[in-house]
């Protein structure tokens, strides 16, 4: 049985460069998600935390069950994550509380609802998990974006962010039209910080 990897089959959309900012049209995909809000914390029992508790075990058992059931075997995809606030300011002052956010994983077009139920209950059997509830299967169309590949502290993103939209946007006749999004390639218990890489994407529309 052939493993199917997204990031080499979707190359554009997970293998942007880190010295410009490109453009790229990203097609409808399904994501398993659990929204919240509050500071992305991933220690103790956040909201943040408890998404990605649920959401995790959800993706791996979805894979398994791909392989018993569907024939077809896929490596889960990494984590990827919209920010927004109901005033923007909050990520200039780092409010962190204030955040809001939907934490998501791709998955293959073939899992369906059915798919998701039967796994949910099986996680669900593993443990208590406040946010397995919250999780749901849905389409994202995010369309026309602009992307870079951010290599460093999740901290140290905000220069590139200002820049994306101060600088090129404008230049590009652009404006946002939706939210941050954020998609992580390395595990940060496993990698440097300054190692870290994470594709920045704003989704956009002409001004």
């Amino acid at each position: 049985m052939s493993k199917i990897d997204f990031k080499r089959t979707m190359k554009p959309l997970f293998a942007p460069s880190a010295r410009a900012f490109s453009q790229v049209n990203v097609p409808a995909l399904s994501f398993l998600m659990v929204d919240g809000e509050g500071a992305p914390d991933t220690d103790g029992g956040s909201e943040y935390a408890q998404a990605l508790m649920a959401l995790y075990p959800m993706a791996f058992k979805l894979k398994f069950r791909s392989k018993t059931i569907h024939g077809r075997d896929y490596v889960v995809p990494p984590l990827q994550a919209l920010w927004w606030a109901d005033d923007m300011s909050a990520f200039l002052s780092g409010d962190k509380d204030l955040w809001k956010w939907t934490v998501m994983i791709m998955q293959p077009d073939w899992i369906g609802e059915d798919d998701v139920e039967a796994t949910r209950d099986i996680v669900a059997a593993s443990g208590d998990l406040p946010a397995l509830t919250k999780l749901r299967l849905a389409t994202y169309h995010e369309g026309d974006a602009v992307q870079i590949m951010h290599i460093g502290p999740y901290s140290e993103e905000g220069p590139t962010i200002k820049t994306l939209h101060q600088d090129y946007l404008p230049a590009h006749g652009l404006v946002e039209n939706g939210h941050h999004h954020e998609i992580y390639l390395s595990d940060p218990r496993k990698t440097a910080p300054e190692k870290l890489k994470t594709i920045l994407r704003q989704p956009v529309r002409s001004a």
